[in-house]
């Protein structure tokens, strides 16, 4: 029987050390035994067997569903049970559905803080979604590559092609223009409405 260091078994299946450390502490991949001294040793075989494929992360699955308004709450419901239907035939399991009603521009949403403290508690296997502007407006890729970083697998049901810089420029000049009025229209309707009760 061939033993392995654990700089060789990293070598061979293309990781870190310290990722071999972490799969051993969440029980995906246990060395065969400990040298006197206390170093971990793997069999030969058992590397080989996993060197086609990474153990597959522990933690929940969370769908994140966001719409932008409150009247289009029939849509984010929508929204929802489309990612859970998706999820439950994908044979996923401790599915979680989080929620958000808000701009995009908005990283303060109840939802998406839940969803990034379950991140980066490790409590999160797969993230799904629609499509990647649900998540955010801008800022989106930084949060992808914080799920890359904590091995967070991520899947959008409809990934359409890259739009031009046009039209990718277009899209987010309309989403700013929406925020910002919706911002000063709510804070004139307030004045008024304060004005009318005096």
């Amino acid at each position: 029987m061939r033993l392995l260091s654990i700089g060789e078994t990293a070598a061979q299946l293309g990781v870190a050390v310290g990722t071999l450390r972490r799969w051993h502490r969440q029980g995906l991949l246990l060395p065969t035994c400990r040298t006197v001294g206390g170093h971990r040793r793997y069999q030969h075989d058992a590397v080989q067997s996993v060197a086609g494929g990474e153990p597959a992360a522990t933690g929940k699955t969370i769908c994140y569903a966001r719409v932008s308004s409150h009247d289009q709450a029939e849509q984010l419901k929508t929204q929802a049970s489309r990612l859970l239907k998706h999820c439950i035939e994908a044979g996923f399991a401790d599915i979680e559905v989080i929620s958000d009603l808000g701009s995009g521009l908005n990283y303060r949403k109840k939802g998406l803080q839940r969803l990034l403290q379950e991140i980066l508690r490790g409590r999160v296997a797969r993230l799904v979604l629609v499509t990647k502007d649900r998540l955010l407006r801008f800022g989106s890729e930084l949060l992808f590559r914080i799920c890359e970083f904590f091995r967070v697998e991520v899947g959008v049901l409809d990934a359409t092609p890259d739009a031009s810089r046009e039209q990718q420029l277009t899209k987010d000049l309309v989403e700013i223009l929406t925020v910002f009025s919706s911002r000063l229209y709510g804070s004139r309707r307030r004045k008024n409405l304060r004005a009318l009760a005096v």
